[in-house]
Formats: C-alpha cells, sequence, structure tokens
C-alpha cells in the first residue's frame, strides 16, 4: 500500500508541500519546524494539567488521566514496531527532493507511519476520552503536528494520517480500559497517595 501511495498522487501532494515551504518566509518555516521537533512536549503539559483538574473530579476521571502518559508510550511503541516492519525511505530520499525546511533524516530512519503523529494522536485521543476540554485542544494540536511533519519535508502525507489513525487506534481502547481502576483509585484516595489522586 505505502508503494503504490508514494507512486500515485501522495507523491505529488508531498512535492507541493515542500515547494509550498520553499516560498515561504524563513520565520514561518522556522515557526513550524521548531514545533514539529519539539511540540509534543505540549502534550505533556496538558497531561499534567488533565492530572491536576482530575484531583477534583471522581476515582474514574483519575484512573483515566493516570492511564495517559502510559498509553501514549504504547502507541508510540505499536507505532514504531510497524515503521520497523514496512521499512519506507524517507519521501526526501525515495523522490531525491532538496531543499526541505529540515534535513533529510539518514538511511533506516524509516518513514511509515509517523511517531510524532502517532504520538500526538494517542495523547490527544486520550485526553479526549478523561478530560472533553483539554482533549479539544489537544486535538487539533495533533493535526498540527501530523501537518507539520510533512511541512518540514521529513514525511509523505500518508505517513502523517497513519501515524493519527494508529495512536487514536491504541489509546481508544486502552483508555476504555483504564477505567475499570476506578475501584483502585478509590481506595488509593483514602491513603497516602490522597495528596497527589485528590484535592485536600
Amino acid at each position: 500500500m505505502s508503494a503504490m501511495l508514494r507512486s500515485g498522487v501522495d507523491a505529488d501532494w508531498y512535492r507541493w508541500v515542500v515547494r509550498a515551504s520553499q516560498q515561504t518566509p524563513g520565520p514561518v518555516d522556522d515557526t513550524v519546524r521548531i514545533f514539529s521537533d519539539y511540540g509534543l512536549g505540549l502534550f505533556a503539559l496538558l497531561m499534567l494539567w488533565a492530572w491536576w483538574r482530575a484531583r477534583r473530579g471522581d476515582a474514574r476521571t483519575m484512573a483515566g488521566v493516570l492511564a495517559v502518559p502510559l498509553v501514549t508510550v504504547i502507541g508510540y511503541l505499536a507505532d514504531d514496531v510497524v515503521k520497523s516492519l514496512v521499512g519506507e525511505q524517507r519521501p526526501c530520499r525515495t523522490l531525491h527532493v532538496t531543499g526541505t525546511v529540515e534535513a533529510c533524516p539518514g538511511l533506516g530512519d524509516f518513514s511509515f507511519p509517523s511517531n510524532h503523529a502517532a504520538v500526538a494522536a494517542a495523547a490527544a485521543a486520550a485526553l479526549l476520552l478523561t478530560d472533553l476540554g483539554l482533549g479539544l485542544i489537544a486535538a487539533p494540536l495533533a493535526l498540527a503536528m501530523a501537518a507539520s511533519r510533512v511541512w518540514i519535508g521529513v514525511h509523505y502525507p500518508h505517513d502523517a494520517l497513519a501515524g493519527l489513525t494508529a495512536g487514536a487506534l491504541v489509546a481508544w481502547p486502552l483508555i476504555l480500559a483504564a477505567h475499570r481502576a476506578e475501584p483502585l483509585v478509590a481506595r488509593l484516595r483514602t491513603g497516602r497517595l490522597r495528596p497527589v489522586l485528590a484535592t485536600p
């Protein structure tokens, strides 16, 4: 499937995005690159904010919030397994494209699916299921992260879309399963961990 997309309109979309980035003012490209490289930290901040808010909520919400970081890591690991199995080279190498916003990664640093997109989508999906308000902030950030990976030239569009899909599909059932830890969290809230799990 990946090879088919590479040889069709997906490659043309990638080339169009790269040409657009080359005609964009440098400060804009720099902003996108910085967000693309370091923006995942925003999701960590949202997780901390969700934990702080969940201290005032019920045990089920806290159980989900506590699982968000773990679910995000699992989303990354699952995506990375797929990436290793597929072994697709970066488009900037396969299509011999130059002038990308970010330098083309080396051979063996595979492209499909995008890890950044998967991590962002896993975090966003998990947050949507635990704290809707913060999830609605995380969701557009996840879409922006996926788009930024194409903009800086290191991924095909289908890499980004696959990463978003993989991250969300992994996170959804895991967060629903994490809610079953509600009785455990309720018990822990009555012990020494109460200051961490609930407001005094």
